[in-house]
């Protein structure tokens, strides 16, 4: 059975301009991207979503697999009659883009992958993190969010890790369990998408070594953009970089209007 279109998206910017979804990290919600959205909706139809219990999108009903979650946005492309689009995530929300770009390759036309991984390590901590989200809730992991998420000396962390607490905890465990499950290594080589990957040089969690370098070296002519001064949200702590990086690779790869 294909899962249902994520319930709480939002489209922005010009109604006839070529579609670039956004995919949100885990904790976060589609406002993630709100420093990209003015450059972006200049040129495209920028499609958002929230994750599973988080933003305004309804606790799961069940388990689910980051490749339900990557069908749920062909099922979302759909319902709004988006035959092809580009796609761009965060972290988890990346990880739904190569999976989409790997279940649906005639779908997605560019691909970005922000502060991601092919695979996130041992499942281990994921599911002892899952496990004490449903024990003690949002709070724990809301509390070190910041540590993990920026670098010491960022100012802007407080709306950030307010959507981290604001997240419903069976849909957080829930893409705790999504991530101690993916990995996609062995299957790099057949994503035919044009690819940009984004990494931001001081990330704790996926630091590029081992994580954006294995990504570029194993997707075919993927190009890879080190942003320094950044951690895990390479996108809201460094946003004039990492927009620069995304709108010239949507440039070469999917043309916005008048391009």
């Amino acid at each position: 059975m294909t899962p249902p279109a994520p319930p709480h998206h939002r489209l922005d910017g010009p109604g006839e301009a070529p579609v670039v979804v956004l995919g949100p990290s885990l904790g976060t919600t589609m406002d993630l991207w709100l420093p990209q959205l003015p450059a972006l909706t200049r040129n495209w139809r920028v499609l958002r979503y929230d994750l599973p219990g988080h933003g305004d999108a309804p606790p799961p009903d069940g388990p689910f697999t980051v490749d339900d979650l990557a069908a749920g946005i062909a099922a979302l492309l759909d319902e709004l009659g988006i035959a092809e689009a580009a796609y761009a995530g965060v972290s988890l929300g990346a990880a739904i883009g190569a999976a989409l770009a790997l279940r649906a390759p005639g779908r997605v036309g560019s691909l970005v992958l922000c502060c991601t991984s092919p695979h996130f390590g041992d499942p281990a901590p994921w599911r002892e993190r899952a496990a004490l989200v449903r024990r003690e809730g949002t709070g724990p992991v809301a509390d070190a969010a910041a540590g993990r998420w920026f670098t010491p000396g960022f100012e802007g962390a407080d709306p950030y890790v307010a959507m981290i607490r604001a997240a419903d905890p069976e849909g957080y465990a829930g893409c705790c369990d999504a991530l101690a499950g993916f990995d996609v290594t062995s299957r790099l080589g057949e994503i035919s998408a044009p690819t940009l990957v984004v990494a931001g040089a001081q990330d704790v969690p996926t630091p590029p070594r081992g994580h954006a370098e294995r990504l570029a070296a194993g997707i075919p002519d993927a190009r890879l953009v080190v942003v320094e001064g950044a951690g895990h949200l390479a996108n809201a702590e460094r946003p004039e970089p990492v927009t620069g990086a995304i709108t010239a690779h949507l440039d070469r790869t999917w043309k916005g209007l008048g391009r």
